[in-house]
Parts: C-alpha cells; structure tokens; sequence
C-alpha cells in the first residue's frame, strides 16, 4: 500500500514539472515574440502574421500525456481547409421554376418564379392550409380571393395564371402576375415618404381605372392601400389582395353592404362608428381619398395609440389638409374624405375633377423603387437554380470524340436551337412525374452506349424521339450534353 501511494505521489509531481517546463517555454516563447515586434522597424511589412511555437517537442498530440496534450495548438494550412457552397436544390411547380422568396405575409410567402413555357417572370403566392386554418377566416379569404381574381381581366388589376394544390404537403401554389414593387415601398425609401404630385397623379389616375372596374364588376375591395398597389417594369399601377373584397348581389338595387374587414388607418366613420348597412363604393372612395393624401403629404389624416383610439379620432376629429397641398388637389381630398357618406363624392365625380383632369408637368425628383436585397435592378433570382438545374459538372460526362465540338447544354432556353415549346407543357414536380405535358426520361444506355429521348405517352407529343450518342463515365446524374444535331427541337424541361 505505501509503494503504490508513493508511485501515485511520484507521477503526480512528474506531472506538475512537465507542466512547469511548458509554462515556462510559453513565457519564453512570448517575451521572444514581445521584444521582435518592439524591435520591428516601421518600414517593415508587419502584416506578415507572426508564427510562434511553444516547444520544439514534434510528438503527435495522440502520443502526449494528458497534461501535455492541452499546451498543443493544432496548425492547419490554408490549402487542407475546404470550404462547399451550398447547392442550390431546384423546385419546379407546375409549368415554374420557382426562385427565391421576395416577401411574406400572414397568410404565407411569395416567391418568384418562371414559367417554362413563355420565359415569363411570375410571382407564386405559397399558401400553407394549416397556418390558413388558424387565422380567423383564413381559408375563406383565400377561396374568396381566388375566386374573384380569376375571373377578373383588367389592366390595372393583377392576374393570376394557374392553381395547383399540393394536399400531401398541405400547401396550395397561386401564381400571379410579377410585380417589382409596392408603392408602399417606395414611399418608405425616401425622408419625406410622398410622392412629387405628377407621379402621385399618375399612379391615383391609374387606381381610378382599376376601382371603376371592380366596381362595374359588382366587387367592392374594401382595403385600398398603398401596399396593396403594385407596379410592373413599365410602372402600370396593379391592385392586389382581394381577401376581404365583396361581390355584390347583382340583382340588388343598390351596392349597400355590412362589412368592413380593412386596414383601420383607411376605414370611413360609418366603419369605425360600427354602423352594419353602408354603401361599399363609397367606402372605397375613402380610402383612395387617403390613399392620395397619403402620397402627396407623406403622412395619415387620422392617427391613434390602438385601433379604439384610432377609430375615435376618424369619428370625431376633423380632416387637416396640410398648407402646401393646392386649391385644385385640397378640393378633390375634401371631396373625397367627406365624413357624411351622402356627401361624399362618387368615382365619376372624381374622374371629372379638374386635378385629375390636369396634366401635370414631370420633374426630376422622381421616387424610384428602393433596391432589394442590395440589387437595385431587381435582376431574377430564377437563375441560380436553373444554373444547379443545367449546368454540367466537370467529368460528370463525356461526349463522343466525333460530336465533342458541336455541343451544348440541354435546355437553353431562348436560343436558337431549342426555342420555348409551343404545345403543351412541362409539369415536373421534384422528379415526380404527373400526368400532364412532356417529360424527358433516359435509360440506361444500351450496349452500344446510346440513350434513347421519348415523350409520355397519350400527349402531343407522343411522336418525339431522338438518339443521343451519349457515353457515360461517372454515376452522377447531373445534366448531360446532347447532340445539336438531334432533329426534334425541345423546350425547357427537367432531366431526369
């Protein structure tokens, strides 16, 4: 018992000295470091980083004790790190390749997307039914809104192109007309937050044609907002969000309604006050009336602390046209924010107006769209995943040495040699195929290293096929290089 006690004693203090040395060595080792860079001239290159070693032991850390292993800083080379970027995992829905997420609301994301067919820039609005389920009226604004818009064809009204419902995921894919912008954007992207008066013009004169055509269609938006008025490229003015919209009885005599589901800030006193039996249209006028104050003054005639407080002042305080305002303009507001709905003026009264009428000169102090995401030309962000789509890895295939020179990548669209299809339609679903438009299968190759190119049976184009002198020499299937000699020409699909 006491030799077993007095070795114990024995490695322990061998222990203790063996991390004194190495203490000391680091000591050493950091006045040494300490008194070259006091001693460094200031022509010198300091940016050279300082190597410092605390001991000249050359054992590996696996054959250290463990009260030596701790005082071992590991050294890796720049060349021995590795760094992969992510890949980007291509969606395609329906006839789109879907991009990146360009906003999201209470109801879901929006994403961008292009269409296959036509190269078209389109905006996807993903629904999730199990978040739609816990929003009061959730589900029933969606189908409301769906309904309506597809229905609708207007200039200034967005348009929506294809539904498609995913009921093992629980989502639901609406894709719409691309947009570059809110107005509500670009009102927030500059100090003043208003618009110079001949571009609040354009975009109030454009509001007008698209109110007048909801209205002449029995529809009464209900929530008429800066954000809810996009613009496309050529800076035409769409509405959205037709979730609270009501249709009205076209059999009744009058457009009186009950509801009044909108944003607060742009409700009218007989919503505020509770009232259940208003006419829509008018409420409409209200909020464009500001809607329009809003983009000439940068600011809200009413404002509150909550909702109560907000709809207290709308009932009973007075409307104040800011000074700078014009006669002509602070006539059409007044007009337009009259707080007894029997006084309030109609669309076709605002349309007539001498302000809506004038032409008003263009300055240069225009507000344009704010850059998003640091990209001030709003550039697609589709191209990324069809770049992981067609791209081809280096040595993933070889081509024949005959056709080697006169090759390239299968689909590029917009080319020449592969124009868009022109019938049918490409629906690829993650690799899943389904029961409509063209889909691009290869076998494996046969004996005589060819793959054979065939279109789904029972669509238009049952009749295509081609042969691809195609070799494979490695077990990733990325893309493949064909031929530009294949006879039939294709438009953008998913290889498989």
């Amino acid at each position: 018992m006491e030799d077993s006690d007095a070795r114990h004693w024995r490695n322990l203090l061998n222990g203790v000295h063996i991390a004194d040395a190495l203490s000391s060595d680091l000591v050493k080792g950091c006045y040494a470091c300490n008194e070259t860079n006091n001693m460094t001239d200031i022509s010198e290159d300091v940016s050279v980083p300082q190597q410092f070693r605390g001991s000249d032991d050359t054992r590996a850390i696996g054959d250290l004790t463990p009260m030596e292993a701790p005082f071992q800083i590991p050294h890796f080379e720049s060349s021995e790190i590795l760094y992969e970027v992510k890949r980007k995992e291509p969606k395609i829905i329906g006839n789109c390749v879907i991009g990146d997420c360009l906003g999201e609301g209470s109801y879901g994301k929006v994403k961008e997307a292009l269409d296959c067919e036509t190269l078209c820039r389109r905006a996807v609005k993903i629904f999730k039914l199990r978040r739609l389920r816990k929003i009061p009226n959730g589900d029933q604004d969606v189908l409301n809104e769906i309904r309506l818009l597809s229905r609708l064809h207007h200039q200034n009204i967005i348009s929506v192109f294809d539904l498609v419902c995913k009921p093992d995921k629980q989502k639901m894919y609406l894709f719409m007309e691309y947009c570059v912008g809110s107005l509500q954007e670009m009102l927030d992207s500059v100090p003043d937050k208003k618009f110079p008066i001949w571009q609040a013009h354009m975009y109030f004169v454009q509001l007008l044609d698209g109110l007048e055509y909801l209205h002449s269609q029995g529809i009464i938006h209900y929530d008429i907002k800066p954000g809810n008025l996009l613009l496309t490229v050529d800076e035409t003015l769409k509405i959205i969000d037709l979730g609270v919209a009501v249709e009205l009885d076209r059999y009744r005599a009058d457009d009186r309604t009950s509801c009044g589901r909108g944003t607060p800030k742009f409700q009218p006193p007989e919503v505020a006050s509770g009232q259940t039996n208003f006419r829509g249209t008018l409420v409409d006028v209200w909020s464009s009336g500001i809607t329009l104050y809003n983009f000439v003054s940068g600011s809200y005639p009413f404002e509150g602390e909550n909702v109560y407080k907000l709809y207290e002042n709308i009932i009973k305080l007075d409307v104040v046209i800011p000074p700078d305002v014009d006669k002509l303009l602070r006539s059409l507001l007044m007009d337009m924010l009259q707080k007894n709905p029997a006084k309030r003026c109609e669309l076709q009264q605002i349309r007539s107006h001498q302000w809506v009428l004038k032409k008003h000169p263009r300055t240069l102090d225009r507000v344009p769209l704010p850059a998003y995401n640091n990209d001030p030309l709003r550039h697609s962000t589709v191209y990324s995943y069809l770049e992981a789509m067609y791209s081809v890895p280096q040595n993933s295939y070889l081509l024949s040495d005959d056709v080697r020179d006169s090759t390239q990548v299968l689909v590029e669209c917009g080319k020449e040699s592969f124009p868009a299809l022109n019938n049918g339609n490409v629906d690829v679903d993650n690799g899943t195929e389904t029961s409509v438009g063209l889909r691009m299968n290869f076998s494996e190759p046969s004996a005589s290293g060819w793959c054979r190119l065939s279109s789904k049976q029972g669509t238009s184009f049952e009749n295509l096929s081609a042969t691809l002198p195609v070799r494979k020499v490695s077990s990733d299937l990325h893309q493949l290089r064909v031929n530009t000699k294949v006879k039939d020409k294709t438009g953008m699909c998913r290889v498989q």
